[in-house]
C-alpha cells in the first residue's frame, strides 16, 4: 500500500486527466497519456502520472518479458510497468512504486486491514471497500511530487491499462466513475483512446468499432469528453462529423493521433490540433496556463526526421522475439545516437543463433547471426535471466574483445563479459555463474548474499544504488564526468565473485567500480560448518566466537560494479541498468560512450 508519507501533502484540489482505451490493446495509450502530459507540461503546468494495471500480480517483476514487455525499475526499486518508463522518459520526471496500481496491490490493502479488523467486522465487498481502496490510492499518491519541487503537482495524467469491457477492469471503472463524481466535472477529464480501421477491399475509414466502444464505456457509468483516434493516416472531416455525431463528443474534441515517424511527434500533433486549449478549458485552467512551448520537441522531432548517417548496432539477446522486452536500451541508444547526429540501425540477434549447435539444427539462421555480427559496428549484450542462449553471448563477447569492437554489457552482458574472459584469458574452461551452472569449479559470478532462494518477487538488489568508482582515470569515470561515484538502477539476483576480482585485474581486466553494501554471510556460514566437523569443543568454541565477532562487524566484501579492459577502444560491463535513467535531453553516458568526449571539449 501506498507509505504513509504520501498522506502528509496537501493543498489545492487536483485535476485529473484519465486515459482509457478500447477496441484492442497496444494502441499506444501510454504514448498517448505522456503525451498529454508533456503538452500540458508546457503550458506552464506541473504533471504527475498514475499507471493502472488490472492484473493480480503485485507488480511486474514476476513477469515474462516475452507476454509483458520489460521490467521498468524505479529508484525506489519498484518493478513497474514499462509505461512508467515513456513517463519518466516524456516528462522528465522520478515516479514511485505507488504510481503503478494493480489489482494484486489493491486486493492485498485490504486483505491487510480485514485481518487488522480495520473494517470492524463488516462483510468486505468489491463495493465499496475494493472501490474505496483504489481511489484513495489514486487522491494519494497523485499528490507525492515526482518532478523534484516542492508541493503537489497540478495535474494527475492517469492510464488505465486494458481494453474497456475487461472483466478484471470493471472494479477500476467504477472507482473512477464515483471519483469523476465526487471531484466534479471541472476535475475531471476523460479522454478514450480508440481505432478507426481501414478496409482493404473498402478503402473508408470505419468508426463502428469506436462507436460501441464509446457506447460500453456510457454504460458503465462515464462519458468521454475527448476522443483520441488512432489511424494509419489523417482523419477525413466526414469522419470526425460521424464520430461526434454517435458518440457525443464535439469534433474540436475528437483528437487524431495517426501513424508519424517517431513518437516524439506525437506532442505536436496534440498541440496542432488545439487540445491543450480544450483539455485546459475542461479542467478550468485556462487563466494559470501559458502557451504551450515545445520548441526542444519540435526540434528533435525534426533531427530524426533528417538524419542520414547510420550506425549499426547487435543487439544481443535472449528474448528478441518481442522488442519491447528491451524498450529502455532500445530508446537510451535513440538518445545517444541523435546526439551523434546518427540513426540508430538496430540489428536484432537471438544469442542461441550464434552458438555452435544452431549449425547444426538451423544453419542459416546461424550463419545469417554471424553476418550481422562481424557487420555491427558495436555490440550491446542486455541484461536477462536463465541459461538460455548464454553460450552465444559469450561468443557475441569473445568477439568483441578479439576484434577491438565496442561492446557494452548490461547487468548480465557484463557477468558474460567477465565469464568470457576468465574462460579465454585465465584459461578457465569451465568459468562460470552459478546460476547456469551450481556445480562450476571456477564460479566468476554468485548469487547474492541478501537474495532469496525461496521467492521471486522484489527479493533482487532494486533500485538506485551507490557504485564507487576507484580511478577517475577510467573510461566510465570520464563518461560520467569526472566523478568517484554514480547513482543507478539495479536489477539483478547474482555479480561477481570478490575472490576472484585480483586474478581478474592482474590478467588486465580493469574493476574501476565497486559496491560496498553486500554482507557475505556465506563466509560466516562456512565457517560453521568447520567447526561441525571437528570434535574438539575447545575449537568449536573458538571457531563459534569468531563466526559472531565477523557478524558484529558486518565485514563486507566489495562486489565488482563495473569493468573495462584497458588495451580495447570501448569494453565496459555495467552491473546496473544505465538504461532506465535515459532520457532525451541528457542520453545516459554510457550509451554515448567515447563520442561524449568531443561534446565535452
Amino acid at each position: 500500500r501506498p507509505s504513509e508519507s504520501i498522506f502528509s501533502f496537501g493543498g489545492r484540489g487536483m485535476k485529473y486527466v484519465l486515459v482509457t482505451g478500447g477496441v484492442v490493446s497496444g494502441l499506444g495509450k501510454g504514448v498517448t497519456a505522456s503525451s498529454i502530459g508533456v503538452v500540458l507540461e508546457a503550458c506552464g503546468l506541473r504533471v504527475t502520472s498514475i499507471k493502472i494495471d488490472p492484473y493480480l500480480n503485485t507488480d511486474a517483476g514476476t513477469m515474462s518479458p516475452f507476454e509483458h514487455g520489460e521490467v521498468f525499475v524505479l529508484d525506489d526499486g519498484g518493478e513497474v510497468d514499462l509505461d512508467l518508463g515513456n513517463y519518466e522518459r516524456f516528462l522528465d520526471v522520478t515516479l514511485t512504486k505507488d504510481n503503478n496500481i494493480t489489482t494484486g496491490k489493491i486486493y492485498q490493502s485490504v486483505l491487510d486491514k480485514e485481518r487488522k479488523g480495520d473494517y470492524l467486522g463488516k462483510t468486505v465487498q468489491v463495493v465499496p471497500h475494493i472501490t474505496d481502496a483504489i481511489k484513495d490510492w489514486i487522491e494519494s499518491v497523485s499528490l507525492i511530487p515526482v518532478d523534484g519541487k516542492e508541493g503537489q503537482a497540478d495535474v494527475c495524467v492517469i492510464e488505465l491499462g486494458g481494453t474497456v469491457g475487461d472483466i478484471e477492469s470493471m472494479p477500476f471503472i467504477e472507482a473512477l466513475r464515483q471519483l469523476s463524481f465526487s471531484v466534479g466535472q471541472e476535475n475531471f477529464c476523460l479522454i478514450h483512446v480508440s481505432l478507426i480501421p481501414v478496409l482493404g477491399v473498402v478503402g473508408e475509414q470505419k468508426t463502428k468499432p469506436t462507436q460501441h466502444s464509446v457506447r460500453e464505456l456510457r454504460a458503465l457509468g462515464l462519458t468521454p469528453h475527448f476522443l483520441a483516434c488512432r489511424s494509419a493516416q489523417p482523419l477525413l472531416e466526414a469522419t470526425k462529423a460521424k464520430l461526434s455525431q454517435f458518440c457525443h463528443v464535439p469534433a474540436a474534441n475528437i483528437l487524431n493521433i495517426h501513424d508519424v515517424p517517431n513518437i516524439w511527434h506525437v506532442p505536436l500533433l496534440l498541440r496542432n490540433q488545439n487540445a491543450h486549449h480544450s483539455i485546459l478549458k475542461q479542467l478550468n485552467l485556462t487563466s494559470v496556463a501559458t502557451a504551450p512551448d515545445l520548441d526542444s520537441w519540435t526540434k528533435m522531432a525534426e533531427t530524426f526526421d533528417n538524419l542520414t548517417d547510420h550506425v549499426k548496432i547487435a543487439m544481443v539477446g535472449k528474448y528478441i522475439g518481442l522488442t519491447d522486452s528491451y524498450l529502455s536500451v532500445v530508446k537510451a541508444l535513440l538518445h545517444a545516437c541523435i546526439a551523434c547526429s546518427l540513426k540508430p540501425q538496430i540489428e536484432w540477434i537471438a544469442a542461441s543463433d550464434l552458438e555452435d549447435e544452431s549449425e547444426k539444427s538451423t544453419p542459416e539462421a546461424h550463419a545469417a547471426a554471424w553476418k550481422i555480427l562481424k557487420c555491427a559496428e558495436c555490440i550491446l549484450v542486455p541484461g536477462g535471466f536463465g541459461d538460455r542462449g548464454v553460450s552465444g553471448m559469450v561468443l557475441a563477447a569473445k568477439y568483441a574483445r578479439e576484434n577491438k569492437v565496442p561492446y557494452l554489457g548490461i547487468c548480465l552482458g557484463m557477468q558474460i563479459a567477465v565469464i568470457e574472459f576468465a574462460r579465454s584469458v585465465l584459461g578457465l574452461e569451465r568459468a562460470n555463474s552459478t546460476e547456469f551452472d551450481a556445480q562450476t569449479p571456477d564460479p566468476v559470478v554468485i548469487f547474492m548474499p541478501e537474495g532469496s532462494r525461496t521467492h521471486m518477487g522484489s527479493t533482487m538488489r532494486l533500485g538506485s544504488r551507490r557504485t564507487h568508482l576507484e580511478s577517475r582515470d577510467s573510461l566510465t569515470s570520464k563518461l560520467y564526468g569526472d566523478v568517484c561515484y554514480v547513482d543507478e538502477r539495479h536489477r539483478h539476483r547474482y555479480e561477481v565473485n570478490p575472490e576472484v576480482s585480483q586474478v581478474l585485474e592482474e590478467a588486465g581486466l580493469r574493476l574501476v567500480g565497486k559496491d560496498d553494501t553486500g554482507k557475505r554471510i556465506e563466509v560466516q556460514k562456512d565457517i560453521e560448518r568447520t567447526s561441525i566437523m571437528h570434535h574438539n569443543p575447545f575449537f568449536s568454541f573458538l571457531i563459534s566466537r569468531l563466526v559472531w565477532s565477523l557478524y558484529l562487524c558486518k565485514i563486507c566484501f566489495w562486489f565488482e560494479q563495473v569493468i573495462e579492459l584497458h588495451d580495447h577502444p570501448f569494453y565496459v560491463g555495467v552491473q546496473f541498468h544505465p538504461e532506465f535513467k535515459s532520457r532525451p535531453t541528457r542520453p545516459s553516458p554510457l550509451f554515448l560512450g567515447k563520442s561524449l568526449f568531443s561534446f565535452q571539449n
